[in-house]
């Protein structure tokens, strides 16, 4: 089943917690200051039902800009944002931070939340509109739906639901088969029960009685209850948010930021290496060893920032940074996490975790900042297969892929293997060195071949096929060796997406269909060689004025049904193959054959029985020894 949590984003007092309360008919304002100072401090959190049936837990998250770190904790576990924005007001500056986070974490999905449109007219609405539209175009939220709302009235709310709902179904289904991992975001006692914590849950599912462990002070602890909007349960899986209460721990012992996972499953570090990010709208270089905020998960770490393959970072650009932490971070690789200024407090960008439990690297370090390419680009398997992908039209060796893919990983031989196991890749072996090629390179060109072929049948209704010499100069160019190229047409044929006859290649299910006139010759033309035999008639001989005579008699060359000894000299195919036998009996059982002797087995002219001795001699069937033939031995 599919969980959702949704979030909500915005300026201070643009309406978000009155929004929840509309939505859900709940108020999320449960501190007694919130509900005082008229704003939310913490995250507020409750459900609600759509109309699906589908239940979908809801997050508050302040906007206030002093209370941004807990709007960071509540933004990580989000599918789904409400931006809201106050119809009186628009955009403002806490509305530009929360969305660039949103950006930064890789949120995907959203809607434009237009609230307390009962304070202005239509026209002010419809410039509003034009605003957003212009803000929020290249981003993902250009195509959101915007709905304009009245928490006070009621206006919109009904639709505003329905399409929540409708944007769930869109949410990608969460990896349950994974680790249980989940950040705490708040930390507290229940009377009679004990510790007890609260988060959404990134992967993996739990159930009571499970051992976890607490990082990063690897304290064990056993899963005492689990309750999921606020029903108790058995377990609770990835995408649900849900609250766990622990046994033997105390409340001093764990906080906000901290992980709660299957044991033994992660490690705490104080380096981590980073592809960054840095956001167009900060006006000044980011230096190297700026001391800066990490977020990352529900966790807020001082550390300092270390550029690895720049002096400084202009705005706008990405870059392989290591963050060097003043306290322990617990993160998996492909996080994300958000980067703000230590003072003044803004945020200056976010990014990707791409080594966790890093170790101290040298700036400009090319082989590092290589090795890091490869891991962001993802798992080595995955590296592989893409580079190949890449570079399959340079039929690459295992050489050429070592140079192409980097030095930085033992056992390429035995990862390429494991590929073409799993059918990713195909092993040619006609050459010295196995040749490696993805299998899209192969997709790609049988349907360029398909495609060539259609359009050459099309044109060519009785021509067996276009020439292999033609197919390869078109689709694969000079350069490809003749053994690969042999090798790429024979699995393509066993594919069933061509057939080969001699030097042609045609579609797999083709067949040459004369109309009734081009029949009509084609009889004739068969019959005249069927009664010459040996002593067959010149195509200026027989050649008539008839449309398609010369169209019929190649095409019988093309399939075989006419061989061409030499250019003046064309024997039907039944009379070749019978020549052949007879040459082949006769050596073997006299030793060897003159012109003299095949002449009178085929009852034909000393000149004719010479070419074909001769063609013979070119086909390595015989070979000449003086006068006489003898077998040819490989």
């Amino acid at each position: 089943m599919k969980h959702i949590v949704i979030g909500t984003a915005g300026h201070i007092d643009h309406g978000k917690t009155t929004l929840i309360k509309a939505l859900t008919g709940k108020d999320t304002d449960t501190l007694k200051e919130e509900k005082e100072r008229g704003i939310s401090i913490n995250l507020g959190f409750t459900f609600f039902d759509l109309p699906s049936g589908k239940r979908a837990g809801i997050i508050d998250v302040p906007g206030h800009e002093k209370f941004i770190k807990n709007a960071l904790a509540g933004v990580s576990g989000i599918d789904v944002v409400l931006l809201v924005i106050a119809a009186d007001e628009g955009i403002m500056p806490q509305t530009k931070e929360h969305f660039e986070i949103l950006q930064l974490l890789g949120i995907k999905k959203g809607i434009i939340v237009i609230t307390k449109v009962d304070l202005v007219d239509k026209e002010w609405l419809k410039m509003l509109k034009e605003d957003i539209n212009d803000y929020f175009k290249d981003t993902f939220l250009q195509y959101a739906p915007i709905h304009f709302v009245s928490s006070k009235t009621g206006t919109g709310i009904k639709e505003l639901v329905n399409d929540i709902d409708k944007i769930t179904e869109e949410v990608e289904t969460k990896d349950i088969e994974g680790f249980f991992r989940m950040p705490i975001d708040r930390a507290f006692t229940v009377s009679g029960f004990g510790t007890v914590v609260t988060g959404t849950i990134i992967s993996g599912k739990i159930k009571e009685g499970d051992i976890v462990e607490i990082y990063p002070s690897h304290i064990l602890s056993k899963i005492r209850g689990i309750q999921v909007h606020e029903n108790q349960v058995e377990f609770a899986e990835a995408g649900q948010r849900c609250a766990i209460n622990l046994s033997n721990i105390k409340l001093n012992e764990i906080k906000r930021g901290d992980v709660i996972a299957t044991k033994n499953t992660m490690a705490p570090s104080l380096i981590t290496d980073c592809s960054f990010y840095y956001l167009k709208s900060c006006e000044k270089p980011l230096k190297n060893r700026q001391r800066v905020k990490l977020y990352h998960g529900t966790n807020e770490i001082l550390c300092r920032i270390i550029i690895l393959d720049k002096e400084e970072i202009l705005p706008g650009e990405k870059s392989y940074v290591q963050l060097r932490l003043e306290e322990p971070l617990t993160a998996q690789k492909n996080d994300k996490f958000v980067i703000r200024n230590y003072s003044p407090m803004y945020t200056l960008g976010g990014g990707t975790i791409i080594e966790p439990l890093a170790k101290k690297a040298k700036r400009f370090d090319k082989n590092y900042i290589e090795e890091l390419n490869i891991k962001e680009s993802g798992n080595f398997e995955s590296v592989l297969e893409k580079t190949l992908e890449k570079i399959s039209y340079e039929y690459p060796n295992i050489n050429t892929i070592s140079k192409s893919i980097g030095k930085n990983e033992v056992n390429i031989q035995n990862k390429l293997e494991e590929l073409v196991q799993c059918k990713k890749i195909i092993k040619l072996i006609s050459l010295d060195k196995p040749i490696y090629i993805h299998k899209n390179f192969i997709k790609h060109k049988s349907e360029e071949i398909e495609k060539y072929l259609i359009h050459f049948h099309k044109n060519n209704p009785l021509k067996i096929g276009a020439s292999k010499e033609e197919i390869k100069i078109k689709i694969f160019g000079k350069n490809i060796k003749q053994k690969i190229y042999d090798e790429i047409l024979e699995i393509l044929k066993n594919k069933k997406i061509i057939n080969i006859n001699g030097n042609y290649i045609f579609l797999y299910n083709f067949k040459v269909k004369y109309n009734k006139e081009n029949q009509l010759i084609k009889d004739k033309i068969i019959n005249l060689y069927m009664n010459s035999k040996y002593m067959p008639p010149k195509y200026d001989e027989i050649v008539q004025n008839k449309k398609d005579f010369k169209i019929v008699y190649d095409s019988l060359i093309d399939s075989g049904e006419l061989i061409k000894v030499s250019e003046d000299y064309i024997l039907l195919k039944k009379h070749y193959e019978y020549a052949k036998e007879i040459v082949i009996k006769f050596i073997n059982e006299n030793g060897n054959i003159s012109v003299a002797k095949m002449r009178d087995m085929l009852n034909t002219s000393r000149k004719y029985a010479v070419i074909l001795l001769e063609h013979f001699d070119n086909i390595k069937l015989t070979k000449r020894l003086g006068d006489i033939r003898v077998l040819y031995k490989k």
